[in-house]
């Protein structure tokens, strides 16, 4: 009986967590390159009361044993890395990416971070940085008298620029992409950035559009992959779970109730 209250408590934490993860998801609907999560959940520890295959008679065996769970808990919050949609912005220096990979920034303590978001910007240095200011690798800096109107980003991720009065473009530089063999492995530090950890391997460069690695495309951003409509269905559905667990609760209680008046 009192096992019951307990194992219906970690259902309601589970699914509080689960709320949690559609609520982030949500919150992020319009976030530039955000990747939604979903809560995982395992089964927790069994008591073994009786176990299978274990002598009846002596000729026969118990075919099925006796085991009590005892609830549930949260096991991971997996990142999706399947494709946002692509908005045309007509913004000289954004860019997404159409495939896989992700574009490499130095972070202010030297150590490199990865992210979707090509919401760029060209600082005061003429260099190519992202909204925080953070350096986009290979470092991109434009020629001084260069005309920013005819700044020019290829889907192999060539990067060219008019300077002064001549016509043909000049070469800026060449934008690489990064790859993981497990992305799901990556740890968000916000800032719509990402960490290489153990989980996620070593990254892996490569020129856009060859060898796997997506394109790089001009004046647009990747938008976030969330579906609105998909979230609201799973919140209701996390709604009901975790109702069903309050009433297991209110279930025990009265037979507990039940049980403590016998004496009356």
């Amino acid at each position: 009986m009192v096992r019951s209250l307990w194992t219906a408590a970690t259902g309601m934490n589970g699914q509080q967590t689960n709320i949690d993860t559609i609520a982030n998801n949500l919150s992020n609907v319009n976030t530039t390159g955000f990747k939604k999560q979903r809560a995982e959940f395992e089964d927790l520890l069994y008591q073994t009361i009786k176990t299978a295959g274990t002598p009846a008679t002596e000729d026969t065996i118990t075919p099925v044993g006796v085991q009590m769970g005892h609830g549930v808990k949260v096991a991971a919050t997996l990142r999706m890395f399947d494709q946002g949609s692509l908005q045309n912005t007509g913004n000289i220096s954004d860019l997404a990416v159409q495939g896989e990979g992700f574009f490499r920034v130095l972070q202010y303590d030297g150590t490199y971070a990865y992210t979707r978001d090509g919401a760029f910007k060209i600082d005061s240095e003429r260099q190519l940085v992202t909204s925080g200011g953070l350096k986009v690798l290979p470092e991109i800096t434009f020629p001084e008298g260069y005309r920013q109107e005819t700044l020019s980003i290829s889907q192999d991720g060539r990067v060219t620029v008019k300077v002064g009065d001549l016509d043909d473009p000049v070469d800026v530089g060449q934008l690489e992409l990064y790859r993981f063999h497990n992305p799901a492995g990556l740890s968000a530090t916000g800032d719509n950035l990402f960490k290489q950890t153990p989980a996620s391997g070593n990254s892996i460069a490569g020129r856009p559009g060859f060898e796997g690695f997506g394109k790089t495309i001009h004046k647009f951003l990747e938008m976030s992959n969330v579906s609105t409509v998909a979230e609201m269905v799973n919140m209701i559905v996390a709604q009901r779970a975790y109702e069903f667990n309050s009433k297991a609760i209110q279930t025990s209680d009265n037979m507990l109730q039940t049980a403590a008046s016998l004496k009356r």
